[in-house]
């Protein structure tokens, strides 16, 4: 199945950058991050249970994809991604449930943003998108309906509110 070539990818990934000197953890969310390229965009996607791709939810959807196809598709929406990589980069659902807004409260700001940071848009009352900093001014992100997991510039969305990091 794709999900398992999936973890055997990222595993091949976080060898190849494990020596970077930086906190194992988000050292393994890039790796994660990397290898999760291609999971389609499904609204409310990754918020089951467990942590991961799901079928999403057509509550609450706002998208210009009409009919909404969420709730055919097995996939990803921002923060069900996020959510996802950093449980598998941390071994914890240390993200939990929710979406942007509540995964925030769950971080520290910093100035100087490492791989494996979240980059959160929005204001701090409501954020609207987050992605997983890669370095190089690039984020690796499930961006919207009709497209899949992928790296875009930080600057692809507008109000970009900063770098988070998850305690550890």
């Amino acid at each position: 199945m794709r999900w398992g070539r999936l973890a055997a990818g990222a595993a091949v990934l976080f060898l190849a950058v494990g020596s970077v000197p930086r906190a194992d953890e988000l050292v393994r969310v890039v790796g994660y991050a990397y290898a999760s390229q291609g999971i389609p965009y499904s609204w409310g996607g990754g918020h089951g249970k467990r942590p991961g791709p799901s079928r999403g939810t057509c509550r609450g959807y706002s998208g210009s994809v009409r009919p909404c196809p969420a709730e055919r598709t097995r996939g990803l929406d921002c923060s069900g991604f996020t959510r996802w990589m950093y449980r598998l980069a941390f071994g914890d659902d240390v993200l939990g449930g929710g979406n942007t807004d509540d995964h925030i409260r769950r971080m520290r700001k910093v100035r100087v943003p490492r791989p494996g940071d979240l980059v959160f848009y929005g204001s701090r009352k409501k954020t609207h998108h987050v992605g997983v900093y890669v370095g190089a001014g690039k984020m690796i992100n499930a961006f919207a309906t009709g497209t899949t997991t992928r790296v875009d510039d930080v600057g692809a969305v507008k109000d970009l509110l900063g770098f988070y990091h998850y305690p550890t």
